[in-house]
């Protein structure tokens, strides 16, 4: 259980940094059975919606199934490598997620994350630039959305699991 002084009331800039800058977070999501699955993922977060968005290509579409069967899902960012962030705190974030039956086969209005993929990866551009790649891999560019809504968010200062998270429960922020 908690000590009452480490449940807050709202994220401190430390957390939106972490959001906004590490490069990828672990989605874990539970399979029919209950069996968690864990895979690495490219989040965005929303912070002015307090959602996160995460897409997933139509040939790797697991992720979605299971969010429809089962909403329940964690992000977990723990790895901090090329974020620019020094000691950052590790988060954990538990919510809901949907994943609705659409394929979005356009990057309209989705560019700045786009740019945001290609400032951090740049050998990626060249394959979303390659017409027989496109061509060959259409499979790929062709994508689902998974948006998560955090119901809490757990983070422990300077990556340091030894010692008791911080909590936000997220129906306390307005």
């Amino acid at each position: 259980m908690l000590q009452p002084s480490r449940v807050v009331a709202e994220l401190p800039p430390e957390v939106e940094d972490v959001f906004e800058e590490f490069r990828t977070c672990e989605l874990s999501t539970l399979a029919r059975d209950g069996t968690p699955i864990t895979w690495p993922t490219l989040p965005f977060w929303y912070s002015d919606e307090k959602r996160f968005t995460i897409t997933t290509s139509i040939g790797l579409a697991q992720k979605a199934r299971n969010v429809r069967r089962n909403p329940r899902v964690s992000l977990l960012f723990s790895n901090p490598t090329a974020s620019g962030l020094e000691g950052p705190p590790a988060v954990l974030v538990q919510g809901d997620a949907e994943a609705p039956d659409e394929i979005v086969t356009s990057v309209a209005g989705f560019e700045n994350e786009l740019r945001k993929v290609y400032h951090r990866q740049p050998a990626s551009r060249a394959y979303g630039n390659n017409p027989l790649t496109r061509r060959l891999m259409d499979w790929y560019f062709m994508r689902l959305m998974i948006h998560v809504t955090p119901r809490r968010i757990l983070w422990w200062p300077g990556g340091d699991f030894w010692q008791e998270p911080f909590e936000l429960r997220m129906e306390h922020v307005g």
